[in-house]
Formats: structure tokens, C-alpha cells, sequence
């Protein structure tokens, strides 16, 4: 069975980012009709673009479609799908029945039930079942004896979270930021209010230590240690959320994924959890948990103090271009680092350690310390770098 690991993307360089460290698949949203209005500015020329360099990699792109519709939101829906469809997107993710009805009757791209339909039990897959539709997206609020169950039951691929924010509403159908700052979580405006810092106060008295935040917001969710059971049950697509995040977080992320799941496939077990464990911690800023994988959550799921960060490794650059006869590696740089460094070099085929010494800009003056975003910058280097390998302090 081949296990596909579904990775988020935000704009087109982190989707082929997400590509090349090891996703079989990538969900995007288009300018319309997508529930994360801030991370949804694929225009059609760029999901174009990303589609045409996803099969050329042999993966598929997703387009979400899952805004809650109102009656003047279905104008225009059909002929956007169209436009979709010749770009030779593969998937069409939607919580409305009237949406994956036309992706079935006017398409030959698949049709994937959202997240946001709260699908939890076998009964419901099999209502969708009769739309002919493709492949389920289960709520996160789901065992993992609860997911072999619905898997027993229901011939349809289903696909399960498995990394990513969690959400303290049931299945991300939260009013909270519509009502505090009038933007609307299912039509793509959450403001992440359970993420602010609040005061616990009775009486005019706070409650909370000092320096301390009370916030409702769970911990991210991290399933490295359920994989193997998830490819046991026969899940079908593993889908890592945030196309909100960094291209440095994205492609940690997803490589981490990628091996601990060849591993698997490959030998039947899995050594070391740990080592991917760590990996991801250079990326993640973030408590995480396994939500509700393995028991339901306990006061130790919650994140109760937004000071309790994880630190992360420092994401310096990223390589454009390497001239192997001047042994030259031309970077784009997004933060700060100095010469004489020792950088960890992480890419799709592996991470070790390089040293530079001097720094120069694309004039050939060298610098004294990479301290603008995105200026590109070359060193000397005598270890072949390839395109799109990221650059880390050690």
C-alpha cells in the first residue's frame, strides 16, 4: 500500500519545498472560496505553475474549496472549478454537499471531504459514500482504536491529521473570533483569539501568577509516535496542517514524516522515535501532544502559558544555486548569521555541518554579518549544495 503524506503550502516556493522534502501530495488555496483567507493567495497562473511542477515530481496537488457558503458566496463556483481543473489540479477538498456534488458531476478531479464536516464515525462516511466522492478527511477528534473502526467499516480512503494546530472548538467550528473581533473563523477570517494572553479575574482580583497568561488554546499535535499504528490501520493519506507556517517549518516537518514512514514501510518497525522527534524540534515553536491518539486529553494537552515556547534551530538561508567550478553557493538569506560560522546544511538527501568563512553580496563586497532579509549573498564552499537545501546555525 502506498502511504500518501499530504503537506500544507502557502505560497508556491513552499510548495515546492514541501515537494521536494518528501510530500507525495500538497493542499493550497486558491483566492476564492478557501477558509484561511491569509495563507490563500495561489492565483490560477501560480496553482498552474504548482501543478505543472507536482507532476513533474509525481505528486498531486489539493485546492481547498471549504468555505461555509452562503447565498452569495456559490456565484462564479462552477467555472472557478473549471479553471481549476484545467490547471490539472488532482483534488478538490469541500465541506459543502453542493461543492462536491459539482466536483463529481462537472470534473474528473477527486472530491475529499473537509475536516470541517466533523466526519467521526462510519455511519456518516457512508451517507458520503453516496456522492460518489473520493476520500473522507476525519475529524481530529478521533482515537486511534476510532480510526480502525471507521477504517473497517468504509471502502472510501480516509485521510487523518497527524501534525499541526489543534483547535479548542470541535472540528475548527469555533464562533469565538467572530464574536470578539468580527471576523468569521469559517469563512476564513480566524483571528486565533483562544491564542491571545488573558487574565483570570474574580472580583476584581487576578488569579494567575504574575507574568503568567491563561490562554485556551491546546498544543499542537504531533503523531510521530503513531505512525506505525496509523499505517497498520490503513490509512491512506497523512495530512500535515499549517499553510500558515514557515518554508523552514515545512520542509523539517514533512522530511521528518517522509522517513519515519519509509522506515516503516521498509523494515516493518521503527528504531528510534527520538531521532525524528528531535528533527522536528528545530523547526517547532510550539508545545506539542498526540491530542486525542492514544486517551482523551488531560489538563496536559492544554497550553495554559503562552511563555512555554520551544526554542528553535535558526533558520539562516535558503541556496539558490551552487557553481561547482568556483565551488560557490549563492543563497537567499532570511536570518541573521556572521562569517566564520559552522552552518548545518539541511536538505531532502541528509543535514551536515560546512564552515564559511567570508560572506560577500551579489557586488562581490564582503559583508560583516547576513543582516537584511532576502538579500541573496554567495560564500565559498568546497561541498556541493543543491537548490532549495536550507541553511541552519549548528
Amino acid at each position: 500500500m502506498k502511504y500518501e503524506l499530504l503537506a500544507p503550502a502557502g505560497d508556491l516556493e513552499k510548495l515546492k519545498v514541501a515537494i521536494l522534502y518528501g510530500a507525495n501530495a500538497v493542499f493550497i488555496g486558491g483566492l476564492k472560496f478557501s477558509l484561511r483567507s491569509r495563507a490563500s493567495n495561489f492565483t490560477i497562473e501560480d496553482i498552474k505553475e504548482g501543478c505543472d511542477f507536482a507532476h513533474k515530481h509525481n505528486a498531486k496537488i489539493h485546492v481547498t474549496c471549504n468555505i461555509v457558503m452562503h447565498n452569495n458566496d456559490t456565484e462564479g463556483i462552477l467555472k472557478y472549478l473549471k479553471e481549476l481543473e484545467a490547471c490539472g489540479v488532482d483534488c478538490i477538498i469541500a465541506s459543502s454537499l453542493y461543492i462536491l456534488k459539482l466536483v463529481k458531476e462537472n470534473t474528473k478531479m477527486e472530491a475529499h471531504v473537509s475536516t470541517q464536516c466533523s466526519t467521526s464515525n462510519a455511519e456518516a462516511i457512508k451517507f458520503y459514500e453516496k456522492y460518489n466522492v473520493n476520500r473522507v478527511v476525519l475529524s481530529r477528534e478521533l482515537s486511534l482504536d476510532e480510526i480502525e473502526d471507521v477504517r473497517k467499516n468504509t471502502k472510501l480512503d480516509i485521510e487523518a491529521f497527524i501534525h499541526g494546530g489543534m483547535c479548542v472548538s470541535y472540528s475548527g467550528r469555533c464562533m469565538l473570533s467572530n464574536n470578539m473581533t468580527n471576523r468569521d473563523a469559517n469563512r476564513g477570517g480566524c483571528a486565533h483569539s483562544c491564542r491571545w494572553c488573558y487574565d483570570l479575574i474574580n472580583d476584581g482580583k487576578i488569579y494567575n501568577p504574575e507574568g503568567d497568561y491563561f490562554a485556551m488554546s491546546s498544543k499542537d499535535l504531533c503523531a510521530i509516535t503513531a505512525i506505525p499504528r496509523l499505517m497498520d490501520i490503513g490509512v491512506n493519506s497523512f495530512k500535515i496542517e499549517g499553510r500558515m507556517k514557515s518554508l523552514h517549518y515545512i520542509a523539517t516537518v514533512v522530511n521528518a514524516y517522509r522517513n519515519i514512514i519509509d522506515e516503516y514501510e521498509s523494515t516493518g518497525t521503527v528504531k528510534d522515535f527520538d531521532k525524528y522527534i528531535n528533527a522536528i524540534s528545530k523547526a517547532e515553536n510550539r508545545l506539542t501532544a498526540t491530542g486525542f491518539l492514544f486517551h482523551e486529553p488531560t489538563i496536559e494537552e492544554q497550553l495554559y502559558d503562552l511563555n512555554l515556547t520551544v526554542p528553535t534551530k535558526d533558520f539562516i538561508g535558503i541556496v539558490k544555486s551552487y557553481d561547482e567550478e568556483k565551488k560557490i553557493a549563492y543563497i537567499e538569506q532570511r536570518n541573521y548569521f556572521v562569517p566564520n560560522s559552522n552552518i548545518e546544511v539541511f536538505g531532502p538527501n541528509g543535514t551536515f555541518i560546512i564552515p564559511i568563512k567570508e560572506i560577500y553580496d551579489m557586488d562581490g563586497n564582503p559583508v560583516d554579518a547576513a543582516r537584511h532579509p532576502l538579500q541573496r549573498l554567495y560564500f565559498y564552499c568546497d561541498k556541493k549544495l543543491e537548490p532549495y537545501d536550507l541553511l541552519r546555525l549548528e
